[in-house]
Order: structure tokens, then sequence, then C-alpha cells
């Protein structure tokens, strides 16, 4: 670990420290009417002496429909598309730390296939992954203050320039040049530039996303798309925001992390319940960024 990692996991610690004493913690999180930035933002709600959050979702439609569903106060909930670099700065302005939980989204198009491979053709009618995964990730890092914490949900397969993924909205021009899709080429990028940003981060890289109940199972942390631990390429979402929501409880273990995630099956191992315990026995091993691709 370099004197500059040490050197801000300490300040992260003395900010968290400091913060807590001073009442909760001011926490966005956006993508929160989506399924895993919903389930971290229900569990910052139900812990109100230690955080303040404040959800971001991308229509109003979607803010009345979180709000009727947590039951949270009205102004916990904003709308803002993460695109809009200004709307993000207003929802950002005096955080003490920030939860990217937006991500593009595929969708496949009904009754059409790829003429060579037969397979369903997928697009990004709500914002390509340059779009979101690149400009609007970056929209929101650039709007929190130099010491805010960035706990970035990303996805595990960065380290595959030909990962599947890439390929979903990737279109082949007649010249035999391609545009569109590379997902997680530009969510690498995101990373990157995070982390080059001087702001604490942790960035999670989950792997398949299941929506199965969290707190079940053992979960095992990982770095640039290893398998060691378990077979499982899957952990669920909820986990996802436990280990989220412990990065900001334990900046001093979390901070300047970039680690992969997944779970054991049920009832292969004890399920996981000390999630500093988690990380502290995982070592100082971070995701090596020579590997992969950025777009």
């Amino acid at each position: 670990m370099s004197r500059l990692t040490t050197l801000l996991l300490l300040a992260a610690t003395a900010a968290s420290l400091a913060l807590s004493s001073a009442g909760p913690r001011s926490v966005v999180v956006t993508g929160a009417g989506g399924q895993t930035g919903q389930h971290l933002f229900r569990r910052l709600l139900a812990l109100p002496d230690e955080f303040r959050p404040l959800g971001l979702v991308r229509s109003e439609e979607s803010r009345a429909a979180l709000l009727e569903g947590t039951g949270a106060p009205a102004d916990s909930v904003a709308v803002a598309d993460v695109t809009d670099a200004a709307a993000v700065r207003r929802a950002a302005k005096g955080c003490d730390a920030f939860c990217v939980c937006t991500s593009a989204k595929p969708k496949m198009l009904e009754g059409v296939t790829d003429a060579e491979t037969g397979r369903p053709v997928f697009a990004f009618p709500n914002g390509t992954p340059e779009e979101v995964d690149w400009v609007g990730q970056r929209n929101q890092i650039d709007a929190c203050g130099p010491s805010t914490h960035v706990v970035l949900c990303s996805s595990m397969g960065g380290t595959d320039p030909d990962h599947p993924l890439n390929n979903l909205g990737r279109v082949t021009d007649a010249d035999g040049a391609s545009r569109g899709g590379n997902i997680l080429k530009w969510k690498r990028k995101a990373e990157v530039y995070l982390m080059g940003s001087g702001r604490p981060y942790t960035i999670v890289h989950p792997g398949g996303l299941i929506d199965e109940a969290g707190g079940e199972r053992e979960l095992v942390l990982g770095v640039d798309d290893g398998m060691d631990g378990t077979e499982s390429r899957t952990v669920p979402r909820e986990d996802v925001a436990s280990v989220m929501l412990s990065a900001l409880r334990h900046p001093d273990l979390y901070a300047n992390r970039s680690l992969d995630l997944r779970a054991k099956e049920v009832g292969d191992g004890a399920p996981t319940t000390d999630f500093r315990e988690l990380v502290e026995n995982f070592g100082d091993k971070n995701c090596d960024y020579s590997l992969g691709e950025v777009a």
C-alpha cells in the first residue's frame, strides 16, 4: 500500500468519526429506484441515527413509486438524470458519501434476431453504456467534494474485453466497423476515473445479480474475476447492498479498495454477518487495472 493510499485511508477514517459524532451522515444513492439501489436506500433509511439518505431517480413516476414503496419522507427522494451534470451537482451538494447504483439497462428487441447467429438483439432504450456508465458516472464523481466517499457498484467481467456483456447493444456497420455496446469497458473507464480523482472510493464488482434473499450465504471477496473461494458466479442484490453499506460504515477498511463479490450457495459455509471481518480476512489485495480494457 502506497504512502498516499495510507494517508487517504486515515483521512477517510477521521472524517467518518468526526461526522458520526456530529450526527447522521448525508448519503446520496443514485439508481435508488432500481433493484440494488433500492435495497441500499432502504438499509440507510432504517439507520436514521447514522445516515440521512437522498435517493435519486430518473422520473417523477419512479419517485412516486419509491416513496410509496418505502414510506420515505418526501424530501428524501429527488429526480435527477445522471447525464445532466448540473442536476447531479445540485443533488450532491454537501453530501458526506455518494453511492453510485446506476447502470445502462439492456432490453431485448421483440422479434429481432441477429442475422448471423440467430440470437436475440439487445438495445439500451434509456441510455447507452457510454451515456450512463461513463458520462453519467463521471458526472456523479465530479459532483462530489474532494473528501466525499464514493461507493460504486460496478460488475465483474472487466478483465475480459470479449465478455458477452460487451456485445449487448453493439452494432456492426456495412464496412465492418462496430459501435455501441462495451458496457464493461465503459464501466471500467469510470472506475479508473474515480480512482484518479483523489476522492476516497470503494468499488464493488458483483458477480451475476440474483433476486434472492440476502443474509443467507457466505460471501466471497476476490479480484480480477478470479474464482477462488467458490465456483459460484452469483450474488444476491441484497448482499451487494450490505457490502456497500458496510463500506460506508467502515471506511477504515473499505476505502480505496476495488473488489469482486460473489456468494456461495445457501448451506455452503456460514452466512456472512461480520463485514469488518470479511474484508480484514481478505488482506490488502485490490483489482489490477492493467488487465482488461477501457472504452
